[in-house]
């Protein structure tokens, strides 16, 4: 693959890593940052800042936008639509799915192609075989972009829809920062006897991936509803989830990660379905 020639509009710390991965592979990036003077160590690898969002935009048919929100996004934008009319627009900005579909029905307006990304890696393991990205919005946009997207990272296309990418994005980070926050309580109440994280961490993480294991029991009977034949039931699952609050307390820790999920189960049971799998929770959510 020839080099290709492109714009990188944000150079945050996922900005950065973009130019760097893309100049590895022999690609030439011309860069513009809202706050000057990112660009860096870049410039001497052989990348391009531009003056202006207008400069860089026009500097290349491809731009690539890294920026903070979605309303950062349309700041840098807007006031360039007519720039941009003709080119590809692939947005790598962490936005919510309906924020991408209405990015792609702005761009749609301007004629200005879109695709919408969502990245699933830290920057540092962007250019890994790691690294995953996930696309979704014009699929003639990803074919003919492949080859390059795959310079960071993994690629797929999760549809024609522009919201999916994201929507698979703040999923998946959903179950994280849920799993995440679990885990730093359980930290806080050992720390309070004196059991250092890096101990907790050790047997914490693979006892956390062995219960991923559960997740498969759960999809078919959260697909059709069907909380019947427990493996663990609603009323078992809230007396358990007692006992670690008020160890929690005695420790001097809120519990604040277990009351959320307390909540959720408490809707249930006072609804009648006390008997039912603690999965019947998602029913709390929606």
């Amino acid at each position: 693959m020839t080099g290709t020639s492109f714009t990188l509009l944000g150079l945050g710390a996922m900005g950065r890593a973009l130019a760097a991965a893309a100049l590895d592979a022999g690609h030439s990036p011309t860069l513009w940052n809202r706050t000057p003077g990112r660009a860096g160590e870049l410039l001497a690898r052989g990348a391009r800042e531009a003056a202006s969002a207008r400069e860089a935009i026009t500097s290349a048919d491809l731009i690539i936008v890294c920026l903070y929100d979605h309303a950062s996004v349309h700041e840098t934008l807007d006031p360039e639509s007519d720039a941009l009319r003709g080119r590809t627009l692939i947005n790598l900005t962490t936005t919510t799915p309906e924020e991408a579909r209405e990015l792609s029905a702005w761009a749609a307006q301007r004629d200005i192609a879109y695709l919408d990304g969502a990245v699933m890696s830290v920057p540092g393991a962007i250019g890994s075989a790691e690294a995953l990205i996930l696309y979704s919005g014009s699929p003639e946009v990803f074919t003919t972009h492949r080859e390059f997207l795959n310079t960071w990272a993994g690629s797929t296309h999760e549809g024609e829809d522009p919201g999916l990418a994201s929507l698979w994005d703040l999923a998946l980070l959903s179950g994280m920062y849920s799993m995440f926050a679990g885990f730093l309580q359980g930290v806080a109440m050992l720390q309070s006897a004196g059991v250092g994280a890096a101990e907790y961490a050790e047997r914490a993480a693979p006892f956390l991936a062995s219960m991923t294991e559960l997740l498969g029991h759960s999809t078919e009977h959260l697909d059709k509803r069907d909380y019947g034949e427990p493996l663990q039931s609603l009323e078992w699952t809230t007396t358990l989830l007692d006992t670690i609050t008020r160890a929690a307390s005695e420790q001097g820790i809120t519990p604040a990660p277990v009351d959320m999920v307390q909540r959720l189960i408490r809707r249930q049971i006072d609804a009648g379905h006390g008997a039912e799998d603690f999965d019947r929770i998602i029913e709390s959510m929606r």
